[in-house]
């Protein structure tokens, strides 16, 4: 699987056995492709650990396709200000494009599966019109504030679910929001799922299990 981790606020310390390291802040995200395996730990940076302050961080899983579950281990951090900001609706809209395309602009990640996903702030007033194709799964979480989405509400810490028969969804702020925004062709795979491991199969989960205690994941130094 790969994970994509949101940094609301505060910070994100990254460690992991194929040697990336790096401290994440606020509106900074981080993609990682475990694939083949990877060992990692993720904690608050010791500064904020001396300082403290507030904290959220969200993290969406991704699967991957059987095809590419054994792919090589991946790792980038951004901050905030090396993704790119799309100012839409005369500023009352800022979408920071994460991976996929938006017209003529690329994300500042590259999904192997085409998952398209943003990270959109809507003051009040703003609005987005987006078409998705109407195959595409939809994720829509609001992080915070009150939005009108297709002429229903959605509030603080919701998640939309959205049926198949339109590909145009339109949102209206009713107040300041941030909203996580994606969407992808469906994978329609089995999936099983044991701890940290996501696969096709039981037999390819113990699998996961044995290759990770055979060390086959890296060292952790």
């Amino acid at each position: 699987m790969e994970t994509v981790t949101f940094i609301i606020e505060g910070d994100i310390m990254h460690k992991d056995s194929g040697g990336h390291e790096s401290i994440i802040t606020a509106g900074g995200v981080q993609w990682m492709t475990a694939g083949k395996g990877l060992i990692h730990a993720e904690t608050s940076s010791t500064a904020f650990k001396e300082n403290g302050g507030k904290l959220e961080i969200l993290q969406l899983w991704l699967n991957l396709p059987a095809r590419l579950k054994m792919t090589t281990p991946f790792y980038l951090g951004l901050q905030k200000e090396e993704i790119p900001n799309l100012l839409l609706d005369n500023g009352k809209v800022q979408l920071n494009l994460i991976s996929g395309t938006w017209g003529e602009h690329a994300g500042a990640f590259q999904s192997l599966t085409d998952v398209c996903m943003s990270t959109v702030y809507l003051t009040a007033g703003g609005r987005l019109s987006i078409q998705i194709p109407a195959e595409h799964t939809i994720f829509f979480y609001v992080v915070s504030g009150k939005l009108i989405v297709n002429e229903s509400k959605a509030e603080t810490r919701q998640i939309i679910e959205f049926d198949n028969n339109s590909s145009e969804v339109q949102i209206h702020a009713e107040a300041d929001s941030v909203l996580i925004l994606g969407h992808a062709q469906p994978l329609n795979e089995p999936v099983v799922a044991q701890g940290p491991f996501v696969m096709n199969t039981e037999r390819e989960i113990q699998e996961a299990y044995q290759d990770y205690r055979m060390g086959k994941f890296g060292q952790w130094r």
